[in-house]
């Protein structure tokens, strides 16, 4: 019964019901991946290794802390991971490309869905001004005149709300994960802050000696994978 009065709307709705279907599916696929997606993330969070390893570097025991951090999925210990493997190169740039590559995972598909909640009301007014043409053109027929004005304003009606739906439907969750996403760039920049002051400080203590020495028999970090 609900599926035949969606059709009967969806028929009533004009050629542009189509381009809105598009949208909606595109929504529907974006938003079901993001949150699984970050019900993983957050599933492999691990704040108690997180402070271990602080805690080592903080001592001064960066192989430790690299130890700690091998093979983690938390995004702040992959990113501390890489840095403490390119110590004696470039510290920082190292920190600024797995941090990078997290912030791309995390930020995936957020610019579809902006485009989805500013294309869907689009593609409803779109259907309106449409729905109103016909409306207005068939106002000098006689015959049949109310079906058809009648018929060009419920399109016009129902393509603007279809289009509105999807926005809203798609404005909350762009909202709530381009909020998460800015969370995990202040975590990852105060991680490589603190990454930074200590391997300094740890530099200073041993006048300029060595720091940490590249875990031996270590993979390198695989930031490639999702």
């Amino acid at each position: 019964m609900f599926a035949n009065v969606v059709i009967e709307m969806f028929k009533a709705g004009g050629p542009i019901m189509w381009p809105i279907l598009l949208t909606a599916i595109v929504a529907v696929c974006v938003i079901g991946e993001r949150t699984i997606w970050w019900i993983i993330q957050s599933a492999r969070r691990d704040p108690e290794t997180l402070e271990k390893v602080l805690a080592c570097m903080e001592r001064g025991d960066f192989s430790e802390a690299s130890r700690l951090a091998a093979d983690s999925k938390d995004p702040v210990l992959r990113m501390i991971w890489h840095g403490l493997n390119h110590v004696h190169y470039s510290l920082q740039g190292a920190l600024q490309v797995a941090a990078g590559v997290e912030l791309r995972r995390a930020g995936r598909f957020l610019t579809v869905m902006d485009t989805l909640v500013t294309l869907a009301p689009l593609l409803g007014l779109l259907g309106t001004v449409t729905g109103l043409m016909g409306t207005f053109t068939a106002i000098g027929d006689t015959e049949l005149a109310v079906q058809k004005v009648t018929g060009g304003i419920g399109e016009a009606l129902i393509a603007t709300m279809c289009g509105l739906a999807i926005a809203i439907v798609s404005l909350i969750p762009y909202n709530y994960y381009s909020s998460k996403t800015v969370k995990l760039q202040f975590e990852l920049e105060t991680a490589a802050t603190n990454v930074e002051v200590m391997v300094q400080a740890a530099k200073q203590r041993n006048g300029q000696g060595a720091v940490p020495a590249e875990p031996a028999n270590q993979p390198a970090p695989a930031l490639a994978r999702a």
